[in-house]
């Protein structure tokens, strides 16, 4: 859709309330009045990082029905008629449709939840031609904040909205609002306006971490700053982990803590050793105790993918399986909230930001790199263990234990975070990026052969349980031909392993792991 033919929204001048707004239209235009005031109910509905916002959509419900439009011009792309989807709504509750379709491939498995509620009095007119056709729709609304604490007025609008083939008219509408009646367009959506008046941020809450840093700035005061962005992350994604709103909240949690673990791990230079060993110590058990929940969300969340591993026939065999791993991850999900609302994490989580406070006010007898420039202690962290990585799989064969992939796999994350939270803010793009992007495959591989010696552990250990169930037989049979299907998986993983970790440890990067991180 072109600029011209998109629709716009032109806030009125100040003060002009809905009625002088359909005046002031009437004596410039001939214009049809379509009906009298009504008022509209609209919810708007976002994932909790915005990624609605991000793909330059708005989706919003009201009158019964769930409309996903562009951003910008408000042009519809769909719209499904349903009730109220309350305080959640799961692409998968969606009926078989154009509007489940485009939300999965933008929102994926993350839920959509309330960002804002608007009451609003609309009033439609039609802007007429000669012939007395309709050429321009306008809409004017006055919306207000529903449940609001504070002045739940938002500002008057006029929308225009384009009527095919009649690009001039649309355009003479415009100019006509703009050097006539002293309209400005609007600067933001109406969904933006609201939210942002309830409180929130439009475009969502995000995990990701970017901190910019400075090569010469203080080792100690630079890995705060990216140790208070992580401590924000865990806090932000604490409660939609509790509440179990999508399972997102939880893997975000869990990255932050783990991200936290690994700069105390490879930066320990810069703490007090006794202080250091308590939060080491408490963050792992964070980690531990948030595990088993993840571990069967990915089980459940992956469960069609495994059932596709077994001839077609097999498939509804698994059903018993599916039961006994939801009823795994409700017992997980129990333990860990219990852990997470106890008063250990809420110690933890403040001890670690009073302990942050005062970091910098410490004597630096026991934090030799403290006062290093960030830049030459992150190169030598980086450069150390691309170099343990290194050794550790060139002395990985064929017959090496599961054991041997899994260290290396975990000596990988620690580079990768080094990489993603000090490498790319504080060295060249072209360096950096390329070395995370082989990493990542040597990764996939490893990860993949953790992934499957684990899944095929913990079906046979389900055996028992699942032959218990109804169907439990079939499912037995079903499970056996998958645990040697997921076997496959890992001797395949296996054998792509020596390919991937000859670029990685290729004597080209090597050289300029040492030339860049010198």
């Amino acid at each position: 859709m072109s600029a011209l033919a998109a629709g716009s929204d032109f806030l009125p001048p100040g003060g002009m309330t809905l009625e002088a707004v359909a005046r002031a239209l009437a004596g410039r235009f001939e214009v049809r009045d379509g009906r009298s005031a009504r008022a509209l109910d609209r919810t708007y509905y976002d994932t909790f990082d915005g990624l609605v916002h991000g793909a330059g959509l708005t989706l919003s419900h009201g009158a019964g029905t769930l409309t996903l439009s562009e951003r910008d011009s408000g042009a519809e792309r769909a719209r499904l008629a349903m009730a109220s989807p309350g305080e959640r709504l799961l692409t998968g509750d969606l009926a078989v449709s154009p509007m489940r379709d485009q939300l999965r491939e933008v929102v994926e498995v993350r839920a959509l939840l309330p960002i804002a509620r608007v009451r609003i009095r609309t009033r439609a007119f039609q802007v007429l031609d000669d012939e007395r056709k309709t050429v321009v729709r306008m809409m004017l609304e006055q919306p207000e904040l529903m449940n609001s604490r504070g002045d739940p007025a938002l500002g008057t609008r006029v929308r225009v909205l384009p009527v095919r083939g009649y690009d001039e008219e649309l355009a003479l509408v415009r100019r006509t609002l703009e050097g006539e009646l002293g309209f400005a367009p609007a600067p933001q959506p109406l969904v933006d306006e609201a939210v942002k008046a309830s409180g929130g941020d439009p475009a969502g809450i995000s995990s990701k971490i970017v901190v910019p840093l400075g090569a010469q700035e203080r080792a100690d005061l630079a890995t705060i700053a990216v140790l208070r962005r992580l401590e924000a992350v865990i806090e932000a994604n604490l409660e939609g982990t509790i509440a179990d709103l999508d399972s997102e909240f939880l893997h975000d949690f869990r990255v932050s803590v783990r991200r936290t673990r690994a700069v105390q791990r490879e930066l320990k230079a810069l703490f007090p050793p006794e202080e250091l060993r308590h939060f080491r110590s408490e963050f792992r058990w964070l980690q531990q105790v948030t595990g088993d929940s993840r571990d069967l969300d990915v089980y459940v969340l992956g469960f069609e993918s495994m059932r596709a591993l077994v001839p077609e026939t097999m498939r509804d065999d698994l059903e018993p399986l599916l039961a006994v791993l939801r009823r795994r991850r409700g017992a997980a999900r129990r333990k860990m909230v219990r852990a997470i609302r106890s008063k250990r994490t809420a110690a933890l989580l403040s001890e670690w930001s009073s302990f942050l406070t005062e970091l910098p006010d410490r004597p630096e007898e026991d934090r030799a790199d403290a006062g290093q420039p960030i830049s030459a202690v992150a190169a030598g962290r980086i450069r150390k263990v691309y170099r343990q990585m290194v050794k550790m799989g060139r002395a990985i064969d064929k017959d090496s234990p599961p054991e041997d992939y899994h260290e290396l796999r975990k000596k990988g994350k620690e580079l990768r975070y080094l990489l993603e939270l000090f490498g790319a803010p504080l060295y060249p793009g072209e360096v950096v990026k390329p070395m995370i992007k082989s990493l990542k495959a040597l990764q996939d591989v490893l990860g993949l052969h953790q992934d499957r010696e684990v899944q095929v552990a913990t079906l046979r250990s389900l055996e028992h349980e699942v032959d218990a169930a109804q169907g439990g037989t079939g499912a037995l049979m079903a499970m056996g031909v998958l645990v040697a299907r997921l076997a496959e998986d890992e001797l395949a993983a296996r054998a792509t392993f020596a390919e991937r970790f000859a670029v990685f440890a290729s004597k080209a990067q090597r050289k300029l792991v040492t030339d860049t991180f010198a």
